[in-house]
């Protein structure tokens, strides 16, 4: 199996971090890969449609066990349910749709994790820095034509 292959596959995934293999585990994984940024309701819809049956209280087991594992990653923008994504590791931003509240990976804005530095840590070692972009994406921008373009933002 090619590297690539070896790490997005879940069955792989699961016994690299010591969680046993399941169907509701492989098809969780497949569906947050397969649709990043789902919530816990699209991932069940998702799975059930995969595997059959399979309860709420399961899905919400299996994803918090792959997120304590480090196999996925959860987010909260304001206003929102949690949603998870298998883009992990990486320290990676979020832009947000005002509207539809589509939500794009973005790049770390300047240099490596955590990207920014607050002026006083109060004693905390900054592992990682969560950044929100929140405005309209591409397409509701379109729809509204009093929508002003948001300010570039600097990365000098």
């Amino acid at each position: 199996m090619p590297l690539d292959d070896a790490r997005t596959d879940p069955v792989v995934q699961l016994r690299s971090v010591g969680l046993r293999v399941t169907g509701p585990r492989v098809a969780v994984l497949n569906a947050v890969a397969s649709r990043p940024h789902s919530d816990a309701d699209d991932v069940a819809a998702m799975v059930r449609a995969d595997v059959g049956s399979v309860s709420t209280q399961a899905i919400y087991d299996v994803l918090r066990a792959c997120v304590n594992a480090g196999l996925l990653r959860r987010i909260e923008p304001a206003n929102s349910a949690a949603l998870y994504e298998t883009r992990i590791g990486d320290n990676h931003h979020h832009l947000v749709c005002r509207r539809c509240r589509n939500v794009v990976d973005v790049d770390c804005v300047i240099g490596a994790a955590p990207c920014f530095v607050p002026s006083d840590t109060q004693g905390f070692v900054v592992d990682e820095a969560e950044v929100v972009f929140w405005g309209l994406c591409a397409e509701c921008a379109a729809l509204d034509d009093s929508a002003a373009p948001l300010p570039a933002i600097s990365t000098a």
